[in-house]
C-alpha cells in the first residue's frame, strides 16, 4: 500500500486557539480513523489546543455478557467541545453496520448526558446514505431519514462526512448542521499528472458522478464521458452505452462516490476495452472491501485494459486490498484534523472552496 498525502496548502494549516476544552472521542470501530487525526492536531498544525486541553478518549464502547452495547466515558467531558468518530461499515472490525451504528448513536447519548457542549458527530463513511428514497411500486423506507432521526435525538448538534451518496443530505438532518465535505479538490491533486494530456478522458459510470467527473475535468482540461447504467436487480450493474468521444484516447480516469461489489466498474471496463482504452485509473471515495470487488479489480488488472484503483481512508481498508499492487489510500487525516480546528474555532468549513480555489488558480496558470 501507499498512503498518499492530500497536501493541503500552507493556509490550511494554522488556526487560532479557542478557549473551550476540545475532546476527540472515537468508538472501537472508529478508533483507526482519529487516531491519526488526532495525531495531526498535536503535532501537525500550529496554534492548537495545548495537549492539557485536547483529550482522546479511545475505544469507549463495549459489550456486555448478553452482547448488549455498554458505554463508559473515561473522563469529565462537561462543557467540552466533542467530537465523534466512528467508522459505521469497518470491514476490518468484523462487527456489523447495524452494531456500529448502535455504539455510535449510544455513544452520542453518553457525551451529551454528561454535560458535552457541542457534539459534532465525524462520519467519513455515511451508512444507509443509499436508502434515501423508496423504490417505487416496493413499498420501502428512507431508512436514511430514519438514521438521520435517530442521530438527532441521540444529541448530535453537527455532522461531518466525506461524499455521502445522497446529495440532499441536509434536507434529511433538518436543523441539525451537515458538512458534506467534496473530494473533487482531492482528486483533481491525485490525477493532476493527467492534466491535458489528449489520450486521456474522464469517465462518470453512472448519471450520478455527471457532475463531480465534470468538475474534475474541467480544472484538468480533459474531456468526459458518460455511462448509462441501470440495475436489473439489487447490486448488478448492466452498462447500456458510454456516450462520448473517445478518438485517439488510451487512458479512461473513472471517479464514483464508492466501489462496493466492482460491478459497474467492471461492467465500464468491458465497454471501454472496445473503444480503445487500454488503462482504467479509478478513483472512488469510498471502497467497501468486498471479496467479490477484489476479484474482479484483479481480474481487470491482468486483462488488456489494466487498471489502478485509488480511494480514501474514509473505511477502514482490509489487510487483501491493502496488499493489492495496485492500490493506494489517500490519507483523509490532515482534512478532518482541518475542519475540526475550523469548527472548534468557529470559522467556516471550507475545505472544499479554499482548496479548490488554490487549485484552480493553479490550474489557470
Amino acid at each position: 500500500m501507499q498512503e498518499m498525502d492530500p497536501q493541503l496548502p500552507d493556509a490550511f494549516r494554522t488556526a487560532a486557539p479557542h478557549p473551550d476544552r476540545l475532546v476527540i472521542a472515537s468508538c472501537r470501530s472508529g478508533s483507526s480513523l482519529a487516531q491519526p487525526v488526532v495525531a495531526q492536531l498535536q503535532a501537525r498544525f500550529t496554534g492548537i489546543p495545548t495537549k492539557n486541553d485536547l483529550t482522546y478518549l479511545e475505544n469507549i464502547d463495549d459489550r456486555f455478557s448478553d452482547s448488549e452495547t455498554r458505554l463508559r466515558l473515561g473522563e469529565n467531558v462537561d462543557g467540552a467541545d466533542a467530537f465523534l468518530f466512528q467508522a459505521l461499515y469497518n470491514p476490518a472490525s468484523g462487527r456489523s453496520v447495524d452494531e456500529n451504528y448502535l455504539a455510535f448513536l449510544i455513544a452520542a447519548r453518553a457525551i451529551k448526558e454528561w454535560g458535552a457542549r457541542r457534539l459534532t458527530a465525524v462520519l467519513p463513511y455515511l451508512a444507509y446514505a443509499r436508502q434515501d428514497k423508496p423504490t417505487p411500486s416496493y413499498r420501502e423506507p428512507a431508512t436514511a431519514r430514519l438514521m438521520a432521526d435517530l442521530t438527532r435525538a441521540a444529541g448530535v448538534d453537527r455532522l461531518v462526512t466525506w461524499h455521502p451518496h445522497t446529495a440532499h443530505l441536509q434536507a434529511l438532518y433538518g436543523p441539525t448542521a451537515v458538512h458534506s465535505l467534496d473530494p473533487w479538490p482531492l482528486f483533481v491533486q491525485v490525477f493532476r499528472q493527467y492534466a491535458g494530456r489528449a489520450d486521456v478522458i474522464l469517465v462518470a459510470p453512472d448519471a450520478g458522478a455527471a457532475k463531480f467527473v465534470t468538475k474534475v475535468g474541467r480544472i484538468l482540461g480533459l474531456p468526459c464521458a458518460i455511462a448509462s447504467k441501470y440495475r436489473p436487480k439489487p447490486e448488478v450493474a448492466a452498462i447500456q452505452e458510454v456516450i462520448g468521444d473517445f478518438s485517439g484516447k488510451q487512458t479512461a480516469i473513472v471517479l464514483d462516490d464508492m466501489v462496493s461489489s466492482g460491478g459497474t466498474v467492471y461492467a465500464l471496463a468491458k465497454e471501454l476495452a472496445g473503444k480503445g482504452i487500454h488503462e482504467i485509473r479509478l478513483g472512488a471515495s469510498h471502497n467497501l472491501c468486498l471479496p467479490i470487488a477484489l476479484q474482479r479489480l484483479r481480474e481487470l488488472h491482468t486483462q488488456a485494459n489494466r487498471i489502478e484503483f485509488v480511494t480514501t481512508s474514509s473505511i477502514p481498508q482490509t489487510a487483501a486490498f491493502l496488499g493489492l499492487p495496485f492500490f493506494q489510500v489517500v490519507d483523509l487525516s490532515a482534512i478532518f484534523a482541518q475542519v475540526i480546528l475550523q469548527i472548534h474555532t468557529n470559522r467556516p468549513v471550507r475545505w472544499g472552496t479554499q482548496v479548490g480555489d488554490a487549485v484552480e488558480a493553479a490550474a489557470g496558470e
